[in-house]
């Protein structure tokens, strides 16, 4: 049998499994050592083995656990809370103020979490009722939620470009510096467009009134900035550390995790309950992770051995005759297709084996791909009829929220995403000047 062939007939068997609810790490898996086996016989087995003791020896996969955690924690003890809180008193007296604070306050998670789902809970269960309460448009602040929380994935510490990095042999400091900017950009352009509309609309985002703006006095204003500092003492003693060269990547996700804990301490928030549950969900989450990454080295190391990739680059370049940008934009195209049906980590696990290295043999960045590929899965998340962030607000907004508000919602929000793309694809600096003025230096 052709091993061009071969390749196709995983791929399909793969996405053949994950179409019947199996999951994710499984079907991978699965079709990944059964096609060892048959094209190696009993040596193949030693893939899967090897693939495990590449995970297992991969340093940086340290950070991933301690960040999760560093998240949670500060979810659980309230945290998030305080800082909402301080948004919505300051921010407030703005047309649109609250939800130009609930962008600001997903730019704080992400930048202590790493992960867009814990945006999305945070924001759909404190955010969400409280601007709903002040007769904020339904509408426009679903969409503010769902591209707020999207941002968890691009501003560091980005979780899934620390799997990215993994997967793409590229280092995870680079690539967390590479998505700084374009997460504040994208941050800044949804804000703007907020303020714009509610200029022009007042009535979508009303301002507090007089009346309960002087019920706040001066002192209760200024003690409320004091949430403030916690997340910037945290963001600091990780990120700042790092950057400053005082600590190292795994070092400053240590850091990190210390000081949210010392915060929630500090805050007499850390109880049994909060500790509990803050350590069975990083479990389970970085089990996950783990799996998943398991088994895309697998499904990778045997579609080298087939040759796949080169079998991919050769029908773009020579039988289709296309350019590196066309092919680039193709592979932009299928994963706002994939995300529809995939969440992100499932997504850079099933293609990164094949458009990773051609990516590279086109020519192009690895770095400055690994933030359009997050930005791309922003934008599949939130493309409707199956983005997967769209079902997850369904399930956690009230019942007066439906499913056609969702979906309308997410349209001028997903425009700036691809604008912010269409940036950053035209001027590369945007997400390459930092990290390269960083490590230059």
């Amino acid at each position: 049998m052709e091993y061009e062939l071969i390749a196709v007939l995983m791929f399909s068997s793969m996405m053949l499994l994950l179409l019947t609810g199996k999951r994710v790490f499984g079907a991978i898996g699965f079709v990944a050592v059964v096609a060892a086996l048959l094209l190696w016989g009993d040596g193949g087995s030693e893939m899967a083995f090897s693939a495990a003791m590449k995970l297992m020896k991969w340093y940086p996969l340290l950070t991933l656990p301690l960040f999760v955690y560093m998240g949670y924690m500060l979810s659980e003890s309230g945290i998030a809370e305080d800082l909402y809180r301080m948004f919505h008193v300051w921010m407030g007296p703005l047309h649109g103020g609250l939800a130009i604070g609930t962008i600001a306050l997903m730019v704080a998670i992400s930048a202590m979490n790493g992960l867009s789902v814990a945006g999305m809970a945070i924001g759909a269960s404190i955010a969400l009722p409280e601007l709903l309460r002040r007769g904020y448009d339904k509408i426009m602040i679903t969409g503010v939620i769902q591209a707020g929380s999207s941002l968890g994935i691009l501003i560091p510490p980005s979780v899934v470009l620390v799997l990215y990095g993994m997967i793409a042999r590229q280092p995870v400091g680079q690539l967390w510096l590479a998505g700084a900017i374009p997460g504040l950009l994208m941050a800044g352009l949804f804000i703007l467009y907020i303020a714009i509309r509610c200029r022009l609309q007042p009535d979508l985002g009303p301002a507090l009134s007089r009346e309960e703006r002087e019920q706040i006095s001066w002192g209760e204003k200024l003690c409320l900035l004091s949430a403030g500092l916690v997340p910037l003492f945290i963001f600091f003693s990780m990120t700042g550390l790092f950057l400053m060269g005082f600590t190292s990547l795994v070092e400053s996700s240590a850091v990190g995790a210390a000081a949210a804990t010392l915060a929630a301490l500090a805050k007499r928030r850390l109880n049994r309950k909060v500790m509990e549950e803050t350590l069975r969900k990083t479990l389970a989450i970085s089990c996950m992770f783990m799996w998943i990454i398991l088994a895309a080295l697998c499904f990778g190391a045997v579609f080298d051995g087939l040759g796949a990739v080169k079998a991919i680059e050769n029908f773009f370049l020579e039988q289709l005759g296309l350019g590196p940008w066309q092919v680039l934009i193709l592979m932009q195209l299928s994963f706002i297709l994939m995300g529809m049906f995939l969440d992100d980590t499932a997504m850079l696990v099933i293609v990164a084996p094949l458009y990773i290295p051609l990516v590279g043999a086109l020519g192009f960045d690895l770095i400055w791909y690994g933030v359009l590929y997050t930005i791309t899965c922003q934008i599949a998340y939130m493309t409707p009829p199956f983005g997967y962030n769209l079902f997850l607000m369904r399930a956690m907004a009230p019942p007066e929220v439906t499913l056609r508000d969702i979906y309308v919602s997410v349209t001028p929000f997903v425009l700036i995403m691809i604008l912010a793309l269409v940036l950053i694809m035209v001027f590369p600096q945007i997400a390459l000047w930092l990290p390269q003025w960083h490590y230059g230096r």
